[in-house]
């Protein structure tokens, strides 16, 4: 590893351990924010801010060049009570740094600053912009979403989570359906009423036994899961309403919007889509820079587990340090040499590709048969 990269991640790794003593709890990011903001003016590097997100670009940008976002969040989710570790005392012991978002996705987030701050001045065949953004954890309306239309025209984005710098290019979609199911009161000791309970249970009978047809080589099928169920007032009277909860994970092969449209053809109750702009996501193996990555020795899988991915109408590989398995874990934790390495792949993958040229990507992309933001 050079000086120069070795350095990068010795900042890295100082600037993880102050994002996981200050808490930042989805919607509560602004310290983080502030720390960002900061650590890129004291690296001479111009930060734009929109709420709590934060980004930087190229400083020899080019309008005429293709675009690489890379991004990444530092929201957490809150810790549970089962922590041995102090959430926010970044102990460090070893190479081990515990801490809450060390992993998810703290690490991911700071791994791609350095790599920014690597490529910051050269004079590259691509842009970068680098966001570290807010409310991925909850995706909300405030996170990357509100940020995306300044960034003009992405060709290409690299999401950071931990998936162990191995290459997601397939990614589950979510909807989530409240669903009322409706009927008459009547008092239960007489045949009277209609029970909306009854009809709750046979829709979600239906839901438990149906599959959709088309099941992806690297998702699967699309996978629905009643988790919760609200009816009755009192114990002698027939409920007039039934209210339940269906999860759907979506593979690629399905738009959110289709599901939901053949779900509502086929339940007697009534649904209601929270949103359904999560949607699956997938990118070809013929592109360009996932033939890059397993030419590094990288492996290439499915994620079963959602992202800001999700958002991105443009093609996207998930990569980042760490495993997915210590995420909203008790004590959470992240290796120094998993950042390290992942500096060292990630800037690998980029100065090969822009090795090869920039211009193969364009034609590639015109025949992949991947579904960007799909």
């Amino acid at each position: 590893m050079s000086e120069v990269i070795a350095q990068l991640s010795n900042d890295a790794i100082e600037l993880l351990k102050q994002l996981i003593q200050t808490p930042s709890f989805s919607r509560e990011e602004a310290s983080t924010a502030d720390i960002m903001v900061s650590f890129l003016a004291q690296h001479s590097i111009p930060a734009q801010r929109r709420g709590n997100n934060v980004w930087a670009t190229s400083h020899h940008f080019d309008a005429q060049k293709p675009t690489i976002l890379l991004n990444s969040h530092h929201d957490t989710v809150k810790p549970g009570v089962a922590w041995s570790y102090p959430p926010f005392g970044a102990v460090l012991e070893g190479d081990k740094l515990t801490g809450l978002g060390s992993n998810d996705a703290g690490a991911s987030a700071v791994s791609l600053l350095a790599v920014f701050r690597y490529f910051y001045g050269q004079d590259t065949a691509f842009n970068l912009i680098c966001a570290i953004t807010a409310e991925e954890e909850i995706s909300g309306a405030n996170g990357i979403r509100s940020v995306l239309p300044e960034f003009g025209k992405i060709d290409f984005g690299i999401v950071g989570e931990p998936t162990g710098m191995n290459l997601a290019i397939a990614e589950k979609g979510l909807i989530v359906l409240d669903a009322t199911a409706h009927g008459k009161t009547g008092h239960a000791a007489r045949e009277e009423g209609e029970n909306a309970l009854y009809k709750a249970l046979d829709d979600i009978q239906w839901l438990r036994s149906f599959q959709f047809p088309q099941v992806s080589p690297l998702l699967g099928p699309v996978k629905m899961t009643v988790t919760q169920m609200s009816a009755g007032t009192q114990h002698n009277v027939v409920p007039d309403r039934c209210q339940f909860v269906i999860d759907v994970r979506t593979n690629e092969l399905y738009q959110n919007q289709a599901i939901v449209d053949f779900l509502r053809e086929k339940l007697t109750s009534e649904i209601m889509p929270r949103s359904t702009h999560l949607n699956s996501s997938r990118i070809s193996e013929n592109h360009p820079l996932i033939k890059k990555g397993v030419a590094m020795g990288k492996t290439t899988y499915g994620s079963p587990t959602l992202s800001d991915q999700s958002m991105m109408p443009f093609d996207t590989l998930k990569m980042g340090p760490g495993d997915s398995a210590r995420s909203h874990a008790p004590d959470e934790y992240i290796l120094l040499s998993e950042i390290r390495d992942g500096i060292a792949d990630y800037i690998k993958l980029l100065t090969d590709f822009e090795a090869q040229g920039f211009a193969r990507l364009k034609e590639v992309s015109q025949g992949l048969d991947n579904q960007p933001g799909s």
